[in-house]
């Protein structure tokens, strides 16, 4: 049996999708890129906030009218036609499966976000007309794969350290979706990082709902600045990338260990959210203004060239004019390399959802509007003055034109900015060469391939 997986949501759903295949591969069968020739679609969804769950549920309708549409080509052709499975797992199904079960007929199984080994037993056995649904408890470790299904030679790769979250944000259905935060054992870690490296994989992406966590479940005490220290010893990784780190857990020895070592890049995601402690209270966020804007000074007197990314929320239960106006001025002034804003998202089931004060819709998404506007003029800002800078830029690929598209070590994939260059000589994805750059945009920067 084939199966083809569609992939929606943030890199730890891809990372999932990854062991899917594994597995799936394991057990046997294949998988293929094209939906039509697959024998079970499956839908790796995603549940945050209400554009996810509305892009996840339009593409599960999608793949339902190609199976369909399929269905009435074998009949008007009078040919024999075996109907494909469909399969909806991921954040979505996990939070409103039994749900989507009853109101979603033309999905064969839904499967929970820990599930994922019993998967080709389940296709297996499944007899047409017999709809399934598997939601399992949440374990109380972290869970690996069997297996995971790279690239060949992936340049470019997430590495999980962690499942689960425990910050219990106000706005948040994350610890109810994937459970308690459970850290991944070291070895296990080092020991899938070597194996990406010995592919050739040169940057590693660090993943967790919280990778400033690790360690603290199962060691006694926050782990990632011993982590980051061995994976930089790993031969071949030349990148080492943190996404999803939480400000109140940004020790001194983390920010010591990313200004000395230097696979390290000098990039940080740090979704803060807001800036007004009025706000942050009523998050149940852990964060202060203080303790913010004491974090970002030294991280920027450690290493001076970082680029930050940081996520906002705007319109949150209660926010006053003065908190906006005071996260408008946090913007200015902080000027931060990476930046996107959210209207706030009312989700049934969080504390959130329940206060009052809800505010209107147009005013959640003017604030964000009005932040993105100037976050724009900023980004152009900090662009234009790399104009006849070099930078080490990792190829990813070639646009339409033949230009070659690539990032620097400031730039996480599918995210951030990208370098659009030129070059004397053919390149290859993974590739990593030095980058004049001599024009710049919003949110991209142009160059030439030094010799």
């Amino acid at each position: 049996m084939k199966l083809y997986i569609e992939t929606l949501g943030c890199p730890k759903n891809f990372n999932d999708s990854e062991g899917i295949a594994g597995i799936w591969e394991r057990s046997g069968m294949n998988m293929t890129d094209d939906p039509a020739q697959a024998d079970a679609i499956l839908v790796n969804t995603c549940g945050f906030i209400n554009d996810a769950k509305k892009e996840s549920i339009d593409k599960i309708f999608e793949m339902a009218d190609l199976i369909e549409d399929e269905e009435e080509q074998a009949k008007t052709q009078n040919g024999e036609n075996q109907k494909k499975i469909l399969i909806v797992s991921g954040c979505l199904s996990q939070r409103y499966g039994s749900e989507l079960f009853d109101e979603m007929p033309e999905v064969d199984i839904f499967l929970g976000v820990n599930d994922y080994e019993k998967l080709p037993q389940i296709v297996q056995n499944f007899k047409r007309g017999q709809r399934q649904k598997l939601f399992s408890c949440q374990p109380e470790k972290f869970i690996e794969f069997s297996e995971r299904k790279t690239e060949e030679h992936p340049y470019t790769a997430t590495l999980r350290i962690a499942e689960g979250c425990n910050n219990c944000c106000a706005y948040c259905v994350i610890p109810q979706i994937r459970g308690k935060y459970r850290s991944r054992p070291m070895e296990n870690i080092l020991q899938e990082a070597e194996e990406l490296a010995s592919k050739g994989c040169k940057e590693v992406i660090l993943i967790a709902q919280d990778v400033t966590e690790y360690g603290r479940d199962l060691y006694g005490e926050l782990k990632l600045a011993e982590l980051l220290r061995s994976l930089c010893r790993i031969e071949g990784l030349r990148w080492i990338r943190l996404m999803y780190c939480y400000e109140d857990k940004i020790t001194d020895e983390l920010i010591e260990v990313m200004a000395s070592e230097e696979k390290i890049c000098h990039y940080l995601d740090i979704p803060l959210q807001h800036i007004s402690d009025y706000v942050l209270e009523n998050m149940n966020r852990h964060s202060t203004t203080e303790s913010i804007k004491d974090t970002l000074c030294r991280l920027k007197k450690a290493i001076p060239d970082i680029h930050i990314r940081t996520t906002l929320i705007t319109g949150f239960p209660g926010e006053r004019e003065e908190d906006f106006d005071e996260l408008v001025e946090f913007v200015e002034t902080q000027r931060f390399e990476r930046l996107g804003v959210f209207a706030y998202s009312r989700e049934e089931g969080t504390v959130a959802g329940d206060m009052e004060n809800q505010i209107d819709e147009e005013i959640k998404q003017a604030r964000a509007d009005s932040i993105m506007r100037r976050q724009m003029d900023i980004s152009r800002e900090i662009n234009e003055a790399k104009v006849g800078q070099i930078f080490e830029v990792l190829v990813d690929g070639q646009d339409e034109e033949g230009a070659y598209i690539g990032r620097t070590q400031y730039d996480a994939p599918e995210i951030d900015n990208t370098v659009i260059f030129q070059a004397g000589q053919e390149l290859a994805p993974g590739d990593m060469v030095k980058v004049m750059i001599t024009d710049a945009f919003d949110y991209d920067i142009v160059g030439r391939m030094e010799e």
